[in-house]
């Protein structure tokens, strides 16, 4: 875990600050969270009940983002906090790549948050200067109260009081959403779950009551995918919980090539309301 990052961290069962201790994490009621060989600590208060990716998922999405597909998102969300100071908390962090960008050229601390432990373990190696933790978006976030000077939210949940609450007052929110025609031609042809049209009107409803929009802006590319690519773009997203693997293996491969669907999604910047 790195150290740099536990000053960013809170207790998940009663608030109090984390120090490291050893091996492990401790707050000043003695709560004790062990570090993970991997280099990742979980930080689950008892009684969730979402269930984050699987390793199978986890380990599509690090090949897919690894082979450069989606470097224009994280370009863009990286050019959003490029003059941020100080750490930069990813809620939803998967892999860890889209934060690891964000700091690849500064020398900033980034704290990965994510409920799948299996996206934990990578994420706390994506870069040097990131720490790791698994944390459930939904609830009280165990990050302490202003400690993040940019939060990144990327196609993950958005818990809007917990992301104003670990902002600092002048902080940033970075919100990547797919945009209804994300993928349209490969959705359509697989007949996969479609992105909601209303979801950027959602988006600003969820936000409106501790966020005022800052810059908006479309991110669309074409993706010249391979059989094996457009199956782990599946296998990383809503979809592969109501996929079956050798059914959609079979679907891809019928499909007339070249696979070129367009990626198409909404890069927006937000400032907390006071």
């Amino acid at each position: 875990m790195l150290d740099d990052v536990v000053a960013a961290l809170a207790c998940p069962h009663c608030g109090a600050d984390l120090d490291r201790s050893g091996g492990s994490l401790r707050c000043t009621a003695n709560h004790v969270f062990d570090i993970a060989r991997q280099g990742y600590v979980s930080l689950l208060p008892g009684g969730t009940k979402v269930v984050g990716d699987t390793a199978a998922m986890v380990a599509a999405r690090a090949d897919f983002l690894a082979a450069g597909h989606y470097a224009p998102i994280a370009d863009a969300v990286a050019e959003a906090v490029a003059d941020v100071e100080g750490c930069l908390v990813d809620i939803g962090a998967g892999t860890g790549y889209y934060l690891a960008r964000a700091l690849a050229d500064s020398g900033r601390v980034g704290l990965a948050l994510d409920v799948s432990k299996y996206a934990a373990r990578r994420a706390a190696k994506a870069h040097p200067r990131v720490g790791a933790a698994v944390a459930d978006a939904w609830q009280r976030l165990p990050v302490r109260t202003g400690a993040a000077a940019a939060v990144l939210n990327v196609f993950a949940p958005r818990n809007a009081p917990e992301m104003h609450r670990v902002l600092t007052a002048d902080g940033r929110l970075v919100v990547v959403v797919p945009n209804a025609g994300h993928l349209a031609d490969l959705v359509s042809a697989l007949g996969l779950l479609t992105v909601d049209e209303r979801k950027q009107e959602r988006l600003s409803e969820q936000l409106a009551d501790h966020f005022d929009l800052v810059e908006q802006r479309s991110c669309e590319f074409r993706l010249e995918l391979t059989e094996a690519e457009a199956e782990a773009v599946v296998a990383m997203g809503p979809s592969a919980w109501h996929a079956d693997p050798e059914d959609l293996r079979a679907r891809i491969a019928a499909l007339p090539g070249p696979l070129t669907p367009t990626a198409s999604v909404t890069v927006a910047t937000y400032r907390p309301r006071g």
